[in-house]
């Protein structure tokens, strides 16, 4: 799908004239016509506009359904356009008197070394969070079912042992160094309950929510309690 949408300006038009009264965080992310290298004017461009509405701000470098986006989770990429947004971020905070936290999302389709790589980075430049994790473009959970062979990413239960793996691994190299949010494959309350024993501070549900209602999110509460 990409992220399609009609943009951030009518994004930021819906939340004016919403009534919304909670935590929001904006997902922001590079267009799929612009070219890699030039990744960085589409997030700051994104970055300052939503800056003023926003509780938190979601780095999206994970998203399968935009072609190549998943290369800025490379070290030298990554590096570099964490640093670029994190200044940005410091100039925004001194303008609106207003810190909004950057949390980067990341895939679940990561080894060991990348993992370790990606926590390096976002210790150095003292990211605010980072969630893990994004949609998995492994479909063998699917078998030789029909839909096995469709383009972009899987969600919901297929992902959450992945997401599960990247997490718990994630947590150890980063060391409480900065907040973790676990997402991914949470479909009933032991599924929240794990990602905090495996070293999330908070979760997000997305597909569960499609399959369980609104019923889920008292049943995460009780099962983390």
């Amino acid at each position: 799908m990409g992220f399609n949408n009609h943009g951030i300006d009518a994004m930021i038009r819906n939340i004016e004239a919403s009534s919304y009264q909670g935590i929001l965080g904006i997902n922001i992310g590079k267009n799929a016509a612009t070219p890699i290298e030039h990744a960085a004017d589409d997030y700051l461009i994104c970055l300052e506009k939503a800056y003023a509405h926003a509780d938190y701000i979601a780095i999206n470098i994970s998203s399968p359904n935009t072609k190549n986006l998943r290369a800025l989770q490379g070290g030298d990429e990554l590096s570099a356009l964490l640093e670029t947004l994190k200044n940005k971020q410091a100039h925004l905070h001194a303008a609106h008197g207003k810190y909004v936290p950057l949390a980067v999302k990341i895939a679940p389709d990561l080894d060991e070394a990348q993992i370790e790589d990606i926590a390096h980075v976002v210790k150095s430049v003292q990211m605010d969070g980072i969630i893990a994790t994004n949609t998995t473009i492994d479909k063998s959970s699917l078998g030789n079912h029909a839909l096995a062979k469709e383009q972009g990413g899987l969600s919901g239960l297929p992902v959450r042992g992945k997401s599960n793996q990247v997490l718990k691994l994630l947590a150890e190299h980063i060391d409480g160094a900065l907040p973790i949010i676990g997402v991914g494959g949470i479909m009933e309350g032991r599924d929240a309950a794990e990602k905090i024993r495996l070293g999330a501070t908070a979760v997000q549900v997305y597909s569960g929510l499609i399959y369980q209602g609104s019923a889920l999110v008292k049943d995460c509460v009780a099962a983390i309690r």
